[in-house]
Parts: structure tokens; C-alpha cells; sequence
């Protein structure tokens, strides 16, 4: 079975403010990191767009609404500091939702392996009713009730290696005894949120907070020790990967210091983990990274991990 790798020429629609590090051109770095040869034998299909019954499962409706509502029709509107849409912002998001939904039927069906979404903007910041972060809906939450309501999935697992924390699922998820959301950050950074003691209501949240300049020894230290051994223990029956590659060296949001190859094998383990609780499912879906070049080399080297490459 191959891995199934899904993206959409209208995430590069999604316009940013000049200077903003949310660019098209992060996704231009990821297709031609998936142009080399030893990616040949990537399943690739287009992410079709996603429905408002998916992103409901995860926000809330006059949220959606008003968001659907503010979308403007020409120009950039503003939602916060951080995060704005464009004409082609709409389209874009949505494209992530069902990318995600539709990896999960791949992966759930048996058709492939695993799967690798590659859209923007990101997720893993949106909140119930707010967005943050560049980020509007919460792709991987969305993937994760999708798998439950669809396939009465009893226990799913996110796992968060993106440099900032992800809010969003954490708040989606802080209530629910049948999802885990595991994240490895930078702290302090935005948004503030991640401290270790932030378990949830039944302890299946795990944050392994970084300290600046921490690089692959903490980072697979914090695997290790602490959220492997959790996940072990929740026994999940899917792993969705919240893939940001923003604690690269190079990346200028953040400074954590991981290469390429601890990207290669923190999916390798989490890898390892599917195989033994959850068939071998895995779901990754594209949050941060914004140095291109490191961006670049460290999508190649999940995707390697990901295919056997």
C-alpha cells in the first residue's frame, strides 16, 4: 500500500499580507521537495474541498458563519494582528478540511498506508469560535472526529511537533477522554499556552514544553519519556500528525534547533507506535515552517519515513 499525498493549487490562493512568513510559496517548497525521484511512487490526488457538516463537527456555527461572512471579495481584511483573508482565503481553508477528511477515509478504508496532507494555511491554533495564528479551522481535530462519527474510532491520538503550541486542539479536545493531543513546543512563545501541568479534564493532554535553543537530544528526549510512553498507554487506533517544521534551526518564528533527520525519526517512532495499536494508520497533515529551505528538507524527510523512501 502507498502513501496518499494530497494538495491543492487554491492553497496557494490564500494570499498574505507583503512579508508575511504564511506564504504561498512555503507550499511551492514542499512540491518540490515531493519532485524528487524517490518520491515517485507517491499516490498523488487533489484535496477536494471540504464541507461546513466537517468543520461543525469541531466549531461552532455562528462562528463559521460570521467567518464564511467576513470573507471579502477583493482586497485583505484583518482578523487579528496575525491573521487576515484574501478572495482566495475561503477556498484555501476548506481545501485543508476535506484534504484532511479525505486522508482519513484512505488510511481508515484500508487504501493506503498513511497519507500526507500538504495545504495552507495551518490549523492547529483555531479555536471552538476564534481564529489565530494564520490558522481559521483546526484540520486535524476536524480529521480526528471525522474518524470517530464516520468509523466509531474509540480512541485517536494527535501529535504535535510544530514549534508553537497547538491551542486549538488543546481546546477542541480538553474535555474528550477519546482523543490525546500531544504536543513538543517552544516556551515561552506564541501563544502562551502548553505548560506540562495543562492535562485536560482526563489527562489525555501531554505537553512537553522546550526551552529555547533546545535541540535534537530534548527533543527526542521529550519523545522518549514522556509522550511515546503515553501514547503507548492510550493505545490509539489512529495517529494524526499536526506536522509543523518550524523548530528547524533555520526556521526565523522560533528557536528551537532540529535538522531535518529528527523530523525522519519522530514519524519513524510514531510509525512504530501505529503498527502496534492502530494498524499501521497514520494521518499527517502540513501546520508551520517558514524558512523554505528547511521546510523543504524536513517535509522530504517525514515523507521519507512515511513512504520507506
Amino acid at each position: 500500500m502507498s502513501t496518499l499525498y494530497l494538495s491543492h493549487q487554491a492553497c496557494l490562493d490564500h494570499a498574505t499580507p507583503s512579508g508575511h512568513p504564511e506564504r504561498p510559496d512555503r507550499l511551492r517548497a514542499v512540491e518540490e521537495a515531493m519532485s524528487e525521484e524517490r518520491f515517485a511512487l507517491l499516490d498523488r490526488e487533489l484535496a477536494p474541498e471540504g464541507n461546513l457538516d466537517q468543520v461543525l463537527l469541531c466549531h461552532n456555527e455562528h462562528y463559521v458563519t460570521e467567518l464564511r461572512h467576513v470573507a471579502p471579495t477583493s482586497g485583505i481584511v484583518y482578523l487579528d494582528g496575525d491573521t487576515s483573508m484574501s478572495p482566495g482565503t475561503w477556498e484555501a481553508v476548506m481545501r485543508g478540511v476535506g484534504g484532511a477528511v479525505k486522508a482519513t477515509d484512505a488510511v481508515m478504508s484500508g487504501s493506503h498506508r498513511n497519507a500526507f496532507v500538504a495545504v495552507r494555511p495551518p490549523g492547529h491554533h483555531a479555536e471552538i469560535s476564534k481564529p489565530m495564528g494564520f490558522c481559521f479551522f483546526d484540520n486535524v481535530a476536524i480529521a480526528a472526529r471525522h474518524a470517530q462519527r464516520k468509523y466509531g474510532i474509540e480512541r485517536a491520538a494527535i501529535v504535535d511537533f510544530d514549534v508553537h503550541h497547538g491551542n486549538g486542539t488543546q481546546d477542541i479536545f480538553w474535555g474528550d477522554k477519546s482523543v490525546m493531543y500531544c504536543s513538543t513546543h517552544q516556551m515561552p512563545l506564541f501563544p502562551g499556552t502548553g505548560a506540562r501541568g495543562e492535562r485536560g479534564d482526563h489527562d489525555t493532554i501531554v505537553n512537553a514544553p522546550l526551552a529555547p535553543e533546545d535541540g535534537s537530544l530534548e527533543f527526542r528526549s521529550a519523545f522518549e519519556n514522556l509522550i511515546l510512553p503515553q501514547l503507548t498507554k492510550f493505545s490509539p487506533e489512529l495517529v494524526i500528525i499536526s506536522a509543523g517544521f518550524d523548530a528547524h534551526y533555520r526556521d526565523p518564528l522560533a528557536s528551537l534547533n532540529l535538522r531535518a533527520e529528527d523530523f525522519g525519526w519522530v514519524t519513524r517512532k510514531l510509525m512504530d507506535l501505529a503498527e502496534t495499536t492502530a494498524g499501521g494508520r497514520v494521518v499527517s497533515v502540513l501546520e508551520g515552517g517558514y524558512d523554505l529551505q528547511g521546510l523543504k528538507e524536513s517535509v522530504a524527510a517525514h515523507v521519507a519515513a512515511l513512504t520507506g523512501a
